[in-house]
């Protein structure tokens, strides 16, 4: 666990008239984390509130240069299946971050979990946007409740 690291989860599929109150909350809560201790973001490059995130910490890049945006995906063929623009904002990200790892080469069952424990294990704070009781950030959430992260839910907020 990495103290000066936070990492994000939440849902793929937002309504588009709260991406602009989600986007806003996102970036008022990382500028405190910036300016407390975070240095560091994790996101895990998928559509929705992963790409929120990352662009908005690449938004705070410019007047935090000092802070680093790390993507971690699941699998190389991570963007089968997305449209044309989905892929170009993808791009934009990932030629912006400072860093980026592949957890599978390939896509599997389980390349999508391996994915979220990595984002979990490398941080201490969990930002994430968590409004229903099943699927893949729910798991993450928890997951990262159970390794001590301090968990920030934005749907509380907006």
């Amino acid at each position: 666990m990495n103290e000066k690291c936070c990492c994000f989860t939440g849902h793929r599929k937002i309504d588009n008239d709260k991406k602009e109150k989600i986007r806003a909350e996102l970036k008022n809560i990382l500028t405190g984390l910036i300016e407390e201790v975070c240095t560091c973001f994790y996101a895990g490059g998928a559509l929705g509130f992963d790409t929120i995130a990352a662009l908005t910490v690449l938004e705070l890049k410019k007047s935090y240069p000092d802070i680093r945006l790390i993507l971690v995906f699941p699998c190389k063929s991570q963007t089968k299946g997305w449209n044309i623009k989905e892929i170009a904002i993808y791009k934009y990200i990932r030629l912006r971050c400072d860093n980026y790892v592949y957890t599978s080469e390939k896509y599997t069952s389980g390349c999508m979990h391996k994915r979220n424990r990595y984002l979990v294990d490398n941080s201490s704070i969990c930002v994430c946007y968590l409004t229903g009781s099943r699927g893949g950030t729910v798991y993450t959430v928890n997951y990262a409740r159970q390794q001590g992260l301090k968990v920030i839910n934005i749907a509380d907020s907006v």
